[in-house]
């Protein structure tokens, strides 16, 4: 995602206008469970939730 946002503002500080630039999806995903605001907001993940998850913060 940040590289495409640097991409994106190098075209616009080159002179490129905003409104002429494509709209651009991201091209990777990736699944953040944070355990702590979970518990926070009285929320449990399932366990297949923990197991997909790229990273988990505790």
């Amino acid at each position: 995602l940040y590289r495409q946002i640097g991409v994106m503002a190098r075209k616009v500080l080159q002179g490129a206008k905003v409104t002429e630039l494509p709209v651009e999806r991201p091209t990777r995903f990736q699944l953040v469970a944070n355990l702590q605001t979970a518990r926070l907001i009285g929320i449990t993940l399932p366990p297949a939730i923990l197991l997909r998850a790229d990273e988990v913060i505790e």
